[in-house]
C-alpha cells in the first residue's frame, strides 16, 4: 500500500481546555518514528544476512548489544531514515537494538521505499501537531491528537463506508448592557443586561474512511463598521 506524504494544512487557536492536545504521536527524539503509534499494528521483517544489533541510532558509533543470525524474524519498533530499532532472538537474548535495514526483508518486495514514505509523512504529522494545525491527509486519531475532541460530530455510515465531519467552535462571552438613568441624579450610566455566548470561528474538518478529505474555517469578525449616507436623491423635473 502506498502512503502519501501530500498534506494540506490548516491551523486553529483552541482556547477551551477540552481542546488540549493528547500525547504527542512521536518519541521526543525529533529523527524517531515509534510504528506503534502510528499503524496500530506490528510489522514482522525478516532477517537476511548476519546484522550487529546496537544501542542507539547512530549503529557503529554506538555499543554493540548483540547479534542476529540469519533467517531471524524480528519486530520493526521504530525508525529513522537510516536506522531501524528491532525487536527479536539474538545469538544469545532477546534484544532490541538498531540495525540496517538493508539486512532485513518483507513479503511486501517495497517496504524500504514505503517505510520511508511513512517516516517523511509523520515527521510532517509531529510538526502539523506541534503547531496545533491539521491537514487533509491526516487520519482522526492525529486530527484529535493535534486539536482534541471536537465540539460537534456528524456520522454517515453507507453501503461504500463512513463518512462525517468533525466541528471545532471557538466561543466566547459577550456582555451586554443598558442605559439606565438614576431617578435621583438624573445621572445617565451603563448597567449590565445580560450575557450570551457568541460563536467566534468555526473549522469543520470532513473526512471518509477515518482520512480528512477538506477543511473550513469559518470565522465571526463582527458587524463591522456600519456607516449610513443620506437616501437618494429623487429628482421631479
Amino acid at each position: 500500500m502506498k502512503i502519501f506524504v501530500f498534506l494540506i494544512t490548516i491551523s486553529i487557536s483552541l482556547v477551551s481546555s477540552s481542546a488540549s492536545p493528547k500525547k504527542s504521536l512521536l518519541n521526543n527524539d525529533p529523527d524517531v518514528i515509534y510504528l506503534e503509534e502510528h499503524i496500530g499494528r506490528s510489522i514482522t521483517l525478516l532477517v537476511v544476512q548476519p546484522t550487529t544489533v546496537y544501542a542507539t541510532k547512530k549503529g557503529k558509533n554506538g555499543r554493540r548489544l548483540g547479534l542476529f543470525k540469519t533467517n531471524t524474524k524480528v519486530e520493526l519498533i521504530a525508525m529513522t531514515e537510516k536506522a531501524y530499532c528491532v525487536k527479536g532472538k539474538a545469538s544469545h537474548a532477546g534484544v532490541t537494538g538498531w540495525v540496517n535495514p538493508n539486512h532485513l526483508a518483507s513479503k511486501d518486495k517495497d517496504f524500504i521505499s514505503n517505510l520511508k514514505q511513512l517516516y517523511k509523512r509523520q515527521l510532517i504529522v509531529k510538526d502539523l501537531i506541534a503547531n496545533k494545525e491539521v491537514a487533509i491527509g491526516m487520519t482522526l486519531d492525529e486530527v484529535q491528537t493535534s486539536l482534541g475532541e471536537p465540539t460537534e460530530t456528524e456520522i454517515v455510515q453507507t453501503r461504500d463506508g463512513q463518512s462525517g465531519k468533525w466541528d471545532y467552535v471557538i466561543t466566547e462571552e459577550q456582555k451586554h448592557y443598558r442605559k439606565t438613568v438614576d431617578p435621583h441624579t438624573g445621572q445617565v450610566y451603563r448597567q449590565l443586561s445580560h450575557v450570551t455566548v457568541e460563536e467566534r470561528s468555526r473549522t469543520t474538518v470532513k473526512f471518509k474512511d477515518n482520512v480528512v478529505t477538506s477543511l473550513t474555517r469559518k470565522k465571526n469578525n463582527g458587524p463591522g463598521k456600519i456607516r449610513i449616507v443620506p437616501a437618494p436623491v429623487i429628482f421631479h423635473w
